[in-house]
């Protein structure tokens, strides 16, 4: 008889009743739940992006909820090499592990794969762009060609953007796209896990997703935010792309009224659970459908 997946992923849209899920079946099993949404890495944004409270941390063993600071910027790759460090540690031996969230790479880099590719500096960036619109799209592939075939046979006629991207990859680190693509491996083997994807009617999911954010909002959102504003927290960083940072911002700077800054963080919530609910359906084939009633 067969050895059961001793790893569960749980995915889906905010809102959902995910984490609730993961609770319960950590509570039943014992297991290790580890986070698998980018936002809620974050210790500085506890409130904003739903991390699970400290009262239900309490009740199971939680890990990287809350570990980076707003300074930092986690990769696909930070992540997976923390999680392959939890999986491997010697304590860790014998235990059963829940991997929630709503981040579609994490999952995608679990179970598919996912190229750890060092980011691209702006200005090697600008200077592929610059070339591009000098040479022009034939004699730009061309030049592409010498340094990775692959790309330059397979990316579509027109789409400048992934050509710029796929040069200066290399002008970057030295090494082509399409070998930084072809290094890449699932961090989990295929029968270590058992995937799960929460479900929920779309119509009581937009409610939920409204109430979480008058919730998020009386609970300490817009503090969380003031303190990264005072922080000149640097833009272009992942905590400042959160949901709801902007709305919040544009409340604080005088730029909007609250209840309009209201509104707009709903209809963003809403439209973020949205692309969720499209990318995990799509990505997911084969998943269990774990059906949510909250």
């Amino acid at each position: 008889m067969s050895q059961p997946p001793s790893i569960i992923l749980i995915a889906g849209p905010t809102a959902s009743g995910k984490s609730a899920l993961a609770l319960k079946m950590a509570r039943a099993t014992g297991a290790v739940i580890i986070n698998a949404d980018s936002q809620q890495l974050y210790a500085d944004l506890r409130i904003l992006t739903a991390r699970p409270s400290a009262e239900d941390e309490a009740l199971a063993d939680h890990r990287l909820y809350g570990v980076a600071d707003a300074a930092e910027a986690w990769s696909v790759g930070k992540w997976s090499r923390s999680v392959i460090d939890l999986l491997d540690a010697p304590q860790m031996r014998e235990r059963q592990f829940i991997l929630v969230g709503g981040t579609g790479l994490y999952f995608m880099a679990l179970t598919k794969g996912l190229a750890d590719i060092p980011s691209v500096p702006k200005i090697i960036r600008d200077s592929a762009e610059a070339e591009y619109l000098s040479q022009g799209e034939s004699a730009f592939r061309a030049r592409l060609a010498e340094i990775d075939l692959l790309a330059a046979q397979n990316i579509e006629r027109g789409d400048r953007q992934r050509l710029i991207r796929a040069a200066s990859v290399f002008a970057a680190t030295g090494k082509s796209l399409s070998k930084w693509k072809s290094q890449t491996r699932p961090v989990l083997g295929d029968r270590q896990w058992k995937g799960h994807v929460v479900e929920i009617d779309r119509r009581r999911l937009y409610e939920q997703c409204d109430i979480r954010v008058e919730q998020m909002l009386l609970g300490g959102a817009i503090e969380e935010v003031w303190a990264l504003i005072e922080r000149n927290i640097d833009p272009t960083l992942p905590i400042m792309k959160a949901v709801g940072v902007r709305e919040i911002a544009s409340y604080l700077n005088g730029s909007a009224s609250l209840e309009a800054a209201t509104d707009a963080l709903k209809q963003s919530t809403r439209n973020y659970a949205k692309r969720q609910l499209t990318w995990f359906r799509n990505q997911t084939q084969g998943w269990n459908i774990a059906f949510q009633s909250v």
